[in-house]
């Protein structure tokens, strides 16, 4: 009776895993699809070249048309070094994002508005000397930074994004 009790507690155990299994959807298939890291990797990457409005090319090349450190657009989401000469402004085109490493530096702007300084999640406004190693945010193309015309130090930015130095 004991070996009958058992035997059936182990054939209602095993049925009642296979249904269990049943309901699991199949690996691979519709329910269940198979996703690799490159695939999402590359969906991705076009789904933000969609969103940033260049439908879907991209092109990684540097488009920099330098001319003696005046005017700079790259494409290639990298940080450019620059050296801002002592009393000189560099206007940020929208979306630029600068880091100024070392020197003195001021916010400027024609419209009166501030820039976004990330590192710190705050505004600051025209005028404000701007800490090093900060990442600054220039949400238009009113707004820039001027070096300081007392400086002795040389002023060394990076810079992510489009600008002109006047």
């Amino acid at each position: 009776m004991k070996k009958y009790i058992i035997s059936l507690a182990l054939i209602g155990s095993l049925s009642f895993v296979t249904a269990a299994q049943a309901d699991a959807p199949v690996p691979g298939s519709i329910d269940d699809p198979v996703v690799t890291k490159s695939y999402m990797d590359q969906r991705i990457k076009e789904e933000v070249a969609k969103a940033l409005g260049n439908g879907g090319n991209t092109n990684t090349g540097n488009n920099s048309s330098n001319n003696n450190g005046n005017t700079s657009t790259l494409s290639d989401n990298s940080f450019e070094t620059v050296q801002l000469e002592k009393g000189k402004t560099l206007m940020a085109e929208a979306g630029t994002e600068i880091i100024v490493r070392r020197g003195k530096t001021y916010v400027v702007s024609t419209d009166g508005d501030s820039v976004v300084d990330a590192t710190t999640g705050k505004d600051v406004n025209k005028g404000a000397l701007i800490e090093n190693n900060h990442l600054l945010i220039f949400p238009r193309e009113t707004r820039g930074i001027q070096a300081d015309a007392k400086d002795t130090k040389d002023i060394w930015l990076m810079v992510r994004g489009g600008y002109t130095i006047k």
